[in-house]
């Protein structure tokens, strides 16, 4: 008995001296493919570079804007388009996404009742040699993969492009741009459909032009309004949630090709908020406004923000 009492208290010794065991701290997700405006033309192409040394990971994903005053320039000016489609060129895994206004004057505050009459104009097809002329363009410059997001905001104000004054029109427009850029050869556009997060003028739902004029449902998602917190951002009507369950429900990635800090200032719960909201959903892009009060990195208003953007990004 002696001898069996002398054998177990070893063996309890030799298990007490064993390491324990603990299940690791999960990481948290990356956010995905990511980028941010920085500016136009090279000074935004120098920025992005800058901005990956400030993050130690490079963006993946350039983002800027055609200007909207004249239609030679919706056409895209050729050293604009050259400069950014030479950035996507240089490594394999980098994607283009160009904002392309659908009316010229873009934010020129252009009544409901004239909006209405160019937007039946697109309609009918009298502007579609100029979104041809942009499609030749950017498959000329090695940018022929560029995912175009046509029309952005049109549930809001704010553009000329707006859905509210005749959203029949405007399906049928957008319908026509993308026939129009699509018959160029060698194009191999994606056009992402990105209203503002929410109702705001009209429901987004009621300018959608249809799945197959659609490769990706985007959304701008700004901190706004004052007082809402993230998780009322989500489950809004025609919010957050409701975007990815029409995208899936309709077989389409999403993306949020605007976002950042607005009316609720240096909010750093936004800002984990959205970038779970992305490593959990998975969008094709995200790319974060990046100058004041929207910014993290341009912008040093926000320091509290900056710091979560900054640790989180490197996760």
């Amino acid at each position: 008995m002696a001898r069996l009492r002398f054998l177990w208290a070893a063996a309890l010794a030799a298990l007490l001296l064993l390491p324990v065991s603990r299940p690791e701290t999960p990481r948290p997700a990356a956010p995905g493919p990511f980028g941010a405006y920085v500016g136009y033309g090279a000074d935004g192409v120098r920025r992005v570079a800058a901005l990956g040394s400030w993050l130690r990971d490079e963006p993946r994903v350039g983002h800027t804007y055609l200007p909207g005053d004249v239609w030679r320039n919706i056409e895209g000016a050729p050293d604009f388009v050259r400069l950014w489609a030479r950035w996507r060129r240089a490594e394999p895994d980098r994607l283009l996404v160009l904002n392309v206004p659908m009316l010229e004057h873009t934010e020129a505050h252009v009544p409901d009742a004239e909006v209405r009459r160019r937007l039946r104009i697109g309609a009918r097809g009298s502007y579609d040699v100029h979104f041809r002329a942009l499609a030749r363009r950017l498959v000329a410059v090695g940018a022929p993969d560029t995912v175009v997001v046509l029309g952005w905001e049109m549930n809001g104000v704010t553009y000329t492009h707006r859905c509210e004054p005749d959203p029949v029109a405007w399906q049928a427009y957008w319908r026509r741009i993308v026939t129009a850029m699509r018959s160029v050869p060698g194009a191999r556009f994606r056009f992402d459909f990105a209203p503002n997060r929410g109702r705001d003028a009209i429901p987004w739902t009621a300018c959608y032009p249809g799945d197959r004029y659609v490769d990706v449902l985007g959304m701008d998602a700004y901190d706004a309004p004052r007082g809402m917190p993230f998780a009322e951002q989500v489950t809004e009507e025609y919010g957050l949630r409701a975007q990815v369950e029409f995208a899936r429900a309709h077989g389409k990635p999403v993306s949020y090709p605007e976002w950042g800090l607005y009316e609720n200032g240096d909010d750093p719960a936004y800002l984990r908020g959205m970038l779970d909201w992305f490593a959990r959903n998975r969008p094709l892009y995200q790319t974060i406004t990046d100058y004041c009060p929207h910014g993290v990195w341009g912008c040093r208003g926000n320091p509290r923000s900056t710091a979560v953007y900054r640790s989180l990004m490197r996760s």
